[in-house]
């Protein structure tokens, strides 16, 4: 616990940006991960790993994953360790420990957590950019926006898909939120 929390929130000190930057040279055909996996022949010459969807989804889940992790570690840090001690008293087995107890008492972290990376990587833009971790034919709805706002200078049609963007979140956060039965977090 000591060591595990400064690791997740290490990286909030570096910006957004520069991580993304950082991860597009590491996974570069002449980056370490690429020579490391070449020189294991566990992948052919020439195949590369940045401009693809897995770059992408490995730059969301990288850049977002500490808003995950911040809200279930607090939810955790309360729980009361007496309830999963009576847990083992009744002869019940750490999964059904965990799936029984753990898991429904840490629910609101877990809720909040989604809700955190949920909302900013919908919009995230800067991932699927071909200038970063994705491909040019890579397209996340925030490059949609984006495209219809600087490059085509489409501003009604940008404005739209924001609109319609954020009604969406809005009705599946709240579908979400109420069948997970935390409305207390709205």
């Amino acid at each position: 616990q000591a060591l595990a929390l400064p690791l997740v929130i290490a990286p909030f000190f570096i910006s957004f940006l520069l991580r993304t930057l950082a991860w597009k040279q590491i996974l570069s055909d002449e980056g370490p991960v690429v020579t490391v996996l070449q020189a294991l022949t566990i992948m052919p010459e020439g195949a590369h790993i940045t401009q693809t969807p897995a770059a992408v989804i490995f730059g969301l889940t990288y850049n977002f994953i500490p808003f995950m992790c911040l809200p279930i570690f607090a939810s955790l840090e309360r729980l009361d360790v007496r309830y999963l001690e009576a847990g083992g008293d009744l002869y019940a087995s750490p999964v059904t420990t965990f799936l029984r107890i753990t898991l429904p008492l840490s629910l609101p972290g877990v809720v909040s957590g989604t809700l955190l990376t949920f909302i900013p990587a919908s919009g995230d833009y800067i991932n699927a950019s071909s200038a970063f971790l994705g491909a040019p034919d890579t397209a996340m709805i925030g490059n949609v926006i984006e495209a219809n706002f600087l490059q085509l200078q489409n501003y009604p049609a940008a404005a739209a898909l924001s609109i319609i963007l954020m009604g969406a979140i809005v009705v599946l956060v709240g579908l979400y939120v109420k069948r997970s039965g935390t409305e207390d977090l709205l």
